[in-house]
């Protein structure tokens, strides 16, 4: 098997991960998972779609990633896989589906207009 890429997104973060076979290391910009994400939940959420595939140690996980914060691109890391996972094998969409894991969150920040304070905070309202 060669190299698989895929691309996930979320909010502004963009995620590029590479699968290759090997031992189950992953690598998020040149970092490994435990020093990039230091919490648990965020951890949790990148390896999600290996757990619910039973494929933590299969491959190798090469991830670039940009943009957002830190929340976001462990959102992007996620989608990513889970793309990928149904690449590999088109069974574990039936698993990554009733999870939610193969829907892009096409929540984004809402733009500030003129005239107001924030996109929807106004200035106060002075009658005289």
């Amino acid at each position: 098997m060669e190299t698989l890429h895929k691309i996930g997104r979320r909010k502004t973060a963009v995620a590029r991960v590479y699968l290759s076979e090997g031992k189950g290391n992953i690598t998020i910009n040149k970092r490994e998972l435990a020093n990039y994400f230091t919490t648990p939940t965020l951890q949790y959420k990148v390896k999600q779609p290996l757990v619910l595939t039973n494929n933590e140690e299969t491959f190798d996980i090469t991830v670039n990633v940009f943009g957002g914060g830190i929340t976001g691109q462990a959102e992007a890391i996620r989608l990513a896989l889970s793309r990928a996972m149904c690449e590999i094998d088109p069974e574990h969409r039936i698993i990554l589906k009733p999870e939610g894991l193969l829907t892009r969150d096409p929540r984004m920040v809402e733009r500030k207009k003129f005239g107001q304070k924030k996109a929807r905070k106004k200035f106060q309202f002075s009658k005289r």
